[in-house]
């Protein structure tokens, strides 16, 4: 029997399951190509999942979770957590085993383009290549109440320790706040000659974060001449950063971004390169 078990772990050391990492390779982080989720051992697929289902509390509805895991390609699927939403709707929290792979070599991943800067950086820069203030406008459009991330990234206060834009001595920030109407966003982008409009997206039911993206960007590049139209850049939870082109913006901010990546990033795509982007270039000798 011992001979048998030398056998079985030197196989597994040279010819490692899909997913799971050989002896050797246990202390480096890096995974090979194809991975599986992880609970208790390297590829053992476990996986943790939460869903609503419209129905009462009961055996029933218990029942109906694990199907619903089942299908959901969790076997065994184990059901650890049940709890009634109302009279006619359920929490559950199952776990289990998946046997679905992802190769990583697949994946696509947006490159941040632009070197971080400090504020003191972004002041000179603009100072220097700009010579009047940068002027922002930020706002959460359509229904969208949800002030946090807009907040987050244009008050003094900050986020994550950096101060935001209005921190900047050389950026006038315009924050028209929650629930403003696209066509008054590009009046007030209009009325203050906005270099930028930032606008965030939290609310995400039946994608009207796309859709209001998509009326924004064709607002604008409406009411705009070609060329003069503000740097359109939208931020939020459920965007995909490599998707700018097709909702008709200048650039998408994912989770987690900073003011300090934000102020970065205007200066890269507005300030420095003033013999490449046109909207800069005619703008460029006004005064502030």
């Amino acid at each position: 029997m011992s001979a048998v078990r030398a056998h079985e772990a030197r196989r597994r050391r040279e010819n490692p399951e899909p997913g799971e990492l050989s002896l050797a390779e246990s202390s480096t982080p890096e995974p090979g190509p194809l991975i599986r989720p992880y609970g208790d051992t390297t590829g053992d697929g476990m996986v943790q999942v939460s869903f609503t289902l419209p129905l009462p509390h009961d055996k029933r509805a218990e029942g109906a979770a694990v199907r619903m895991a089942q299908a959901m390609g969790m076997d065994p699927a184990l059901l650890v957590h049940a709890k009634a939403m109302g009279p006619h709707f359920t929490f559950f929290v199952v776990y289990g085993p998946v046997r679905h792979l992802v190769d990583i070599r697949e994946i696509e991943i947006v490159e941040r383009e632009f070197e971080l800067l400090s504020s003191k950086e972004v002041n000179q820069a603009i100072r220097k290549h700009l010579r009047r203030k940068l002027v922002v406008v930020g706002a959460c459009i359509g229904t969208d109440a949800h002030t946090v991330g807009i907040d987050a990234i244009l008050n003094i206060k900050g986020f994550a320790g950096e101060k935001g834009l209005e921190y900047y001595r050389e950026m006038t920030v315009h924050n028209l706040g929650a629930q403003v109407l696209i066509p008054d966003l590009v009046e007030s982008a209009r009325e203050v000659r906005a270099d930028a409009v930032l606008v965030s997206q939290v609310v995400t039911q039946r994608e009207a974060h796309l859709h209001n993206t998509r009326a924004m960007s064709a607002a604008f590049r409406e009411a705009f001449p070609a060329g003069r139209v503000p740097h359109l850049i939208v931020g939020g939870p459920r965007f995909e950063e490599g998707s700018a082109a097709d909702l008709g913006v200048d650039r998408i901010f994912g989770r987690g971004t900073t003011p300090g990546e934000v102020a970065s990033y205007l200066v890269h795509a507005l300030v420095r390169p003033t013999d490449t982007h046109p909207h800069t270039r005619s703008r460029s000798s006004r005064s502030a």
